[in-house]
């Protein structure tokens, strides 16, 4: 039987996630896979289009808004692939109980701020020139791992080299518990 994955999108969802399609192409095969769009888990008017107003929505009350509606959806332990925005929404909803079996993060924008970690094995990626990457101190002092890819800004998730990376490493997964089942 297939793993699940959960697949949390940043702030744009659906609306600027084309990129997307390219992870469901390598991960579906191995992967029963949920796609929430972070913009609806948190209840945000689609018809706000500037980043100012979607971001300032998110703060304002919209991560916790999905968070909650992300935990009445998922009741299940399965692995969690996240990006931007995506990764501090199921970030604190593990925080708030939600069970996950692994967490890949992808150039989260808030990381940075929190001060607790999940109980879960996580995998944080950052491109180099991401300016909302965590500082190395914020790092040693939760104790998790941030692998920085040089030359990649934020929005490196959506490059096909960080896809193929992320992709094959979430694949490893499966693929390693498959031959020691």
């Amino acid at each position: 039987m297939a793993e699940r994955l959960v697949v949390l999108s940043d702030m744009w969802g659906l609306k600027k996630g084309l990129w997307i399609t390219s992870y469901l192409g390598y991960l579906q095969q191995y992967y029963h896979i949920t796609y929430y769009d972070s913009q609806q888990l948190a209840s945000i008017n689609p018809l706000i289009e500037s980043e100012e107003n979607v971001h300032a929505e998110f703060t304002q009350g919209g991560i916790d808004t999905a968070v909650a509606h992300l935990l009445t959806k998922e009741t299940k332990p399965c692995h969690y692939l996240a990006f931007s925005t995506g990764g501090s929404i199921a970030w604190k909803a593990a925080l708030r109980g939600l069970p996950i079996k692994s967490l890949t993060v992808v150039s989260s924008t808030r990381l940075r701020l929190e001060t607790e970690k999940p109980s879960c094995p996580i995998t944080l990626l950052y491109g180099e020139n991401d300016r909302n990457s965590p500082p190395k101190e914020w790092s040693l002092k939760l104790g998790v791992k941030v692998e920085v890819l040089p030359h990649f800004g934020h929005d490196m998730y959506t490059d096909e080299k960080v896809i193929s990376k992320v992709s094959r490493e979430l694949l490893n997964k499966v693929m390693t518990k498959q031959l020691h089942a």
